[in-house]
């Protein structure tokens, strides 16, 4: 139970600070993209924001499935 939460604390903490780093990065970022969904389009976003975003929800959503997953096995 103990290592599952420290996993949970490093994840949140890892993503959250990938995510300062990104709000940072993008200051100057002027190449912009609509992204389209399946009903409609977002407002025009950096492209290194839609990446970075992409890479942070997919680390997340991996590293909380894995420890979900491990949880269950034992």
């Amino acid at each position: 139970m103990l290592s599952s939460l420290k996993k949970i604390f490093f994840t949140l903490t890892f993503n959250t600070s990938l995510f300062l780093i990104l709000m940072i990065g993008i200051q100057n970022s002027s190449n912009t993209r609509k992204v389209n969904l399946i009903f409609n389009e977002t407002v025009r976003l950096p492209i290194s924001f839609i990446i970075g975003i992409s890479f942070i929800s997919g680390s997340l959503t991996g590293s909380l499935l894995t420890t979900n997953f491990i949880n269950q096995k034992q």
